[in-house]
């Protein structure tokens, strides 16, 4: 008796006719695109005093798609699509971040995603609506606030009266925020004029997530990504004169179609080089509809997890070298929940380069409570991939 509703990309993609996606969506009642989620409680509305009439929404006999057999189709083409979806976050349960998206759509066309076809192409929230939802969140209790997007480097260029670093500014400004933090961010957008603007902004993060793919530029060229590796590193190089050790990090394709040994190896020796805190390794997977499911040389299974297991160890070592690092040093920890390590409970959070911390709950003269910001001294390691932190006693 229930009502499924499918939304987001998979339904957008309602062109991919393959069977196993026919065969998914079909168990659905409706199905909503992704600009049309915010309807979803009209839509169920409707649907429930409509429900023993015609079909929300008709299509002419001569359609064979999937919509013909669904209820109600709510897809339409998201590449006409030039609003932003406003949504706004009024309540997170148990956290002290809240994740903010201020920007929707994809104007990079990777070889490899499928994202601007499911998401559209860039569309930016009003920056007043974004401030507003800051000092709402601010009230709440959050003290950091974590900007998210699809492609988030270019947001406010659809609008031409605002850019990523106004926005970061205005966040600044609101009261009660501790921390701002980015998601993920593209290289191009690491200048030293971006750069030199928002190192004044001390609620910032040096903590940046610079997305890389490929150590090799043949292979980035093939992605259809709009850097070289030499851009990348001048990218690291901007950061790291601005900010003292920051934490960057990355995202790395193990793979991709026609990567060879030898390019496999110039990843590598450039991960190396470049020495990141933290790197996701993914292997490659096909993604129908895009320009590298018909491309020549798909590397076998065994391969790409060969080289994803060589670069996952090689990232453990790299984030063991930036967190041993700070040993010996002062920071401040955001703690966010209680943990029981080996017996004894501890408050465990986060710095602003985001390295992990756990502080023995009867260290230090207050309670350690969630949602506090304390000030320790990095001592060592709880275990064998956590730091621990002594309060600092005034």
């Amino acid at each position: 008796e229930g009502v499924i509703v499918a939304c987001g990309c998979y339904v957008q993609n309602e062109k991919d006719h393959d069977s196993d996606h026919d065969k998914v969506l079909s168990g659905a009642d409706l199905l909503v695109g992704n600009n049309r989620k915010k309807e979803i409680a009209s839509i169920l509305e409707n649907y429930f005093l409509e429900r023993e009439e015609a079909s929300l929404s008709s299509k002419s006999s001569e359609s064979t798609g999937i919509e013909d057999r669904i209820d109600g189709f709510f897809v339409e083409d998201i590449m006409k699509e030039r609003t932003y979806e406003s949504m706004s976050l009024s309540k997170v349960e148990g956290h002290t971040r809240a994740f903010l998206k201020i920007q929707d759509g994809c104007d990079q066309f990777c070889s490899y995603c499928i994202i601007p076809y499911v998401r559209g192409r860039i569309r930016s929230r009003d920056p007043e609506e974004v401030v507003a939802e800051v000092s709402k969140l601010a009230r709440a209790g959050f003290r950091e606030i974590v900007l998210t997007g699809i492609h988030m480097s270019s947001y406010g260029k659809d609008r031409g009266d605002t850019s990523l670093a106004d926005i970061i500014g205005r966040i600044q400004e609101v009261p009660d925020i501790a921390r701002i933090r980015l998601s993920s961010l593209e290289p191009g957008i690491i200048t030293e004029e971006f750069v030199s603007r928002i190192s004044k902004y001390d609620k910032l993060c040096p903590h940046f997530h610079l997305s890389l793919q490929s150590g090799c530029d043949a292979t980035l060229k093939r992605m259809n990504r709009h850097y070289t590796t030499g851009d990348y590193e001048e990218a690291l190089r901007i950061l790291r004169t601005y900010y003292d050790h920051p934490a960057c990090t990355t995202d790395v394709i193990a793979g991709f179609v026609g990567e060879t040994e030898e390019e496999f190896a110039q990843t590598e020796t450039f991960l190396k080089k470049i020495r990141l805190y933290e790197m996701h390794i993914f292997k490659y997977s096909v993604r129908k509809g895009t320009r590298a499911q018909k491309m020549d040389g798909h590397i076998p299974e065994t391969v790409k997890s060969a080289r994803s297991a060589r670069l996952i160890e090689l990232a453990g070592q790299l984030k063991k070298d930036y967190e041993a690092f700070w040993i010996g040093k002062a920071e401040e920890i955001l703690l966010e929940e209680k943990v029981i390590i080996d017996g004894r409970p501890y408050m465990q959070g986060y710095t602003s380069r985001y390295v992990k911390v756990a502080i023995a709950i009867e260290d230090g003269r207050e309670p350690l409570r969630q949602n506090t910001l304390v000030s320790v001294i990095i001592s060592g390691y709880v275990s064998e991939n956590l730091l621990e932190g002594k309060v600092i006693i005034d």
